[in-house]
């Protein structure tokens, strides 16, 4: 299929469409969400299918959320059985899936039923083909949603049922090779991160010399530490402690596009600041708020969501204004390495014990007063340093690791496609495909 063809218009009237192979088409509801009669809990009910359930994975095995009969009743639900295969409208637009138990499903999406020599397993394939398509041409629509008729109106190729098995065979053969190796890269790129943040929680609490010396710290979170460590409270070791500016400070006419960057939680990735050049503001309006402005070394911490998610002020970054949503730690250089102190709210340990303390916090998010008396293991200067540019250095090898295995599961996932449009298109011959 041509990627120059609306596949949801009407320019190929001539040619075969899905509701040509389609016996029936299956849409889906929500029951009341606020009448407890129509929801389950836990096992019990039947299994209702949200996107959330299907759009990352091929077989639907478990759903978030359950149904009851009189739930199933009240929208006039289909329960489908195993093998039947659900297509997305909405959000993971154009995604596919198998039903491997007997399910329901909501509104945004529909369940296929077929007519006799048809394989389900080519129309799996078929469908994912066409994905990438549906997404590109939805980007260049404002309506970024499919609905029945234009699902039914997908073009559908014109082939016999014996090829279609034989293409679904080489299909599920070939790529579960390919997913396999997938699955591979991924663990050893999820072990690479916990390795990764292993050091780091053991670098800021116990230091690069393994035989030094240890005492309590004091600290149920910290444990043991070098006994010649300190333990403050971050705010004897700052200058300064500020949240961001409210949001009554700030008015739509002040947003421009690529202007002084405002960071928020969402801008803090990987411990680094990402900035979107959307949420800025105009020089005027940064200059009036300039105590916002941040220095060299500055801490960035997110308010909310995942606490103690921080990021440390490069050079290019002076200048920037920090967000409503942030809170920004000035350390006293004298003192505390920011490199150093933003590696202590790295480690899993202090973020986990940062979240425990805000619970029961008449705010439901991180303030000056909070982290201001958080305690942090602290080593003398130019330990810190030390730490510091050691875990700098690690880190240069595990970004060249994560590039490489990340670049790698990219290539396979194009491999995967390629492979899958090759097979359901022709250009792969049977008889190839039965090698």
């Amino acid at each position: 299929m041509s990627q120059d063809i609306p596949l949801t218009g009407n320019t190929h009237r001539g040619q075969a469409r899905l509701k040509h192979v389609l016996a029936g088409i299956i849409s889906g509801g929500t029951p009341d969400t606020n009448n407890d009669d129509y929801w389950s809990d836990g096992d019990e009910g039947i299994a209702w299918v949200a996107i959330g359930d299907m759009s990352t994975k091929a077989l639907v095995l478990a759903t978030e959320k359950r149904i009851t009969e009189s739930g199933l009743a009240s929208k006039r639900l289909h329960v489908m059985p195993p093998g039947t295969l659900i297509y997305s409208m909405y959000a993971s637009m154009g995604h596919v899936a198998e039903l491997a138990i007997p399910a329901t499903i909501n509104q945004a999406l529909l369940g296929f039923q077929f007519i006799e020599h048809v394989s389900p397993s080519f129309c799996k394939w078929w469908l994912r083909h066409l994905q990438p398509m549906l997404l590109a041409e939805a980007s260049s629509n404002t309506q970024d949603k499919l609905n029945a008729d234009k699902v039914k109106n997908l073009p559908f190729p014109s082939t016999d049922l014996a090829s279609q098995i034989s293409i679904a065979t080489y299909l599920d053969r070939e790529t579960a090779l390919i997913d396999r190796l997938i699955a591979e890269k991924e663990y050893m790129l999820a072990l690479l991160e916990e390795k990764h943040a292993a050091l780091i929680s053991r670098v800021v609490t116990r230091g690069l010399n393994p035989d030094a010396l240890l005492k309590d710290s004091g600290q149920e979170w910290l444990g043991m530490i070098p006994a010649h460590w300190d333990v403050p409270q971050l705010r004897f070791v700052c200058k300064e402690l500020q949240i961001g500016p409210f949001g009554t400070q700030l008015h739509a006419e002040e947003y421009v596009d690529n202007g002084v960057p405002l960071i928020n939680p969402a801008h803090l990735k990987g411990n680094k600041i990402t900035p979107d050049y959307g949420i800025s503001v105009d020089e005027i309006t940064a200059q009036r708020l300039a105590i916002h402005r941040f220095e060299e070394g500055d801490i960035v911490f997110g308010r909310r969501g995942e606490l103690g998610r921080c990021a440390v002020v490069q050079p290019d970054q002076v200048g920037w204004l920090c967000g409503t949503g942030s809170l920004r730690a000035r350390c006293n250089k004298t003192l505390a390495n920011p490199s150093y102190v933003a590696l202590v709210f790295n480690g899993s340990s202090a973020a986990m014990r940062l979240t425990l303390e805000s619970v029961g916090s008449t705010m439901d998010n991180l303030n000056t007063e909070m982290l201001g008396h958080f305690c942090i293991p602290l080593p003398p200067l130019a330990e810190q340093n030390e730490i510091a540019g050691a875990v700098e250095a690690y880190q240069r090898k595990v970004n060249h690791l994560r590039d490489s295995l990340q670049l790698s599961i990219a290539l396979a996932k194009e491999r995967r496609a390629a492979l899958i449009t090759s097979a359901v298109t022709g250009q792969i011959s049977l008889e190839d495909m039965t090698v």
